[in-house]
């Protein structure tokens, strides 16, 4: 059965344009037949705690002798693991706020980016290699090539990195910018694109729910 692990993390639920667009691409998955089973883990509503332990971030063989975690972070830990290793695909509603990741999104990172696990460290293997991972992500503004902002968005590039080169996965992006358009005065103008990006950004969603490879798992 294709499955899919859908995260949100956005913390305004009724507004949120991660959350719009997420939403657009889990209903068209579930479009495609009852086949096609769906996760949902809201990271705001039920927010992972962080990591109280260095001994955590590493597979049980790589720890230092005698770091053991707390028996309740090993658990969650290995609940998390085991529902994104369940996922034929992953979809990650991941807004910009202070131009990163929220806080809940990054805790849930941290859990799952186990080197000796899930990521390669003393063996090569990958066992999320070839799986599509979707991320959603919504922005204030614009980080256009050529704006003064350029560079500034730090929210997608450690999503590419962890779950595109260290957990081996293909990485598909949607974006919506100018999410303040609507209620910044001084950005009024750019309103018509904001709604534009919007509109494109659901329909690709939808687009590629209906169509993603959802056989590569492993």
């Amino acid at each position: 059965m294709p499955h899919l692990l859908h995260l949100d993390s956005s913390i305004d639920p009724d507004r949120s344009r991660t959350r719009t667009i997420t939403a657009a691409f889990a209903a068209s998955w579930r479009d495609r037949g009852a086949d096609f089973s769906v996760t949902r883990r809201d990271l705001h509503a039920t927010p992972v705690p962080h990591l109280t332990s260095a001994a955590s971030h590493w597979a049980p063989r790589l720890r230092r002798e005698g770091e053991v975690p707390p028996a309740a972070e090993e658990a969650l830990q290995r609940e998390l693991i085991d529902e994104l290793l369940a996922a034929d695909v992953l979809l990650v509603g991941a807004p910009m706020y202070n131009y990163s990741l929220p806080s809940t999104l990054k805790a849930w990172v941290d859990h799952i980016h186990v080197p000796g696990i899930t990521a390669p460290f003393d063996t090569a293997e990958q066992p999320l290699a070839g799986r599509q991972a979707v991320v959603v992500t919504a922005r204030g503004a614009v980080y256009d090539a050529g704006t003064p902002t350029e560079g500034w968005d730090h929210t997608v590039p450690p999503l590419r990195l962890i779950l595109g080169a260290a957990l081996g996965m293909e990485v598909a992006l949607i974006e919506a910018n100018l999410t303040l358009a609507d209620t910044v005065a001084a950005m009024a103008e750019q309103l018509p694109r904001a709604e534009a990006e919007l509109a494109a950004a659901i329909e690709q969603a939808r687009t590629l729910a209906r169509s993603i490879n959802s056989s590569s798992a492993g």
